[in-house]
């Protein structure tokens, strides 16, 4: 669930939001001495927000953007975050503060824990900010900022 907490926009919006991601294998990292690690990986996502409250009703996208991962000596839990954007569209409905128009540009801040049930299952937990903007190409660039917590899982392949 997010929450507006700014942007341009002087509607309030309330945003259930669902992402469906890939994470790539280990790019780099570092191997500490008490087993611990540190490593970076890709993530590309597949976003679908409903706008519970808001002008507009739905927005599908996509993001991409490194995560960074420190990982405890029994790799059993992880602290990750990740910055990244991507675009995607809405549903823009011509109501005055709303988007404007149709393709809209996106970016985040994700700040988490994930923690490792099994070999392949994991639940992860996180606070997450969300920016949408049309980029300027209406005036005024009506954006909005949110902010909120997710939960989900994780299957490894």
């Amino acid at each position: 669930m997010l929450w507006k907490v700014g942007g341009d926009t002087p509607l309030n919006y309330r945003i259930v939001p669902f992402m469906l991601s890939w994470r790539s294998p280990d790019m780099f990292g570092a191997r500490f001495d008490n087993g611990s690690a540190l490593v970076v990986r890709n993530r590309i996502s597949l976003m679908g927000n409903w706008f519970e409250t808001g002008a507009e009703n739905r927005y599908l996208g996509f993001s991409a953007a490194p995560s960074i991962e420190w990982w405890s000596p029994c790799k059993c839990w992880a602290l990750f975050g990740s910055i990244g954007g991507g675009m995607g569209w809405v549903d823009s409905q011509g109501v005055l503060g709303g988007q404007g128009q149709d393709r809209t540009l996106n970016w985040f801040g994700q700040l988490g824990i994930e923690h490792r049930l099994t070999d392949h299952l994991s639940v992860r937990a996180s606070s997450y900010f969300q920016h949408h903007s049309n980029g300027g190409a209406t005036n005024p660039n009506p954006g909005l900022n949110s902010l909120g917590f997710l939960v989900g899982a994780a299957w490894a392949f």
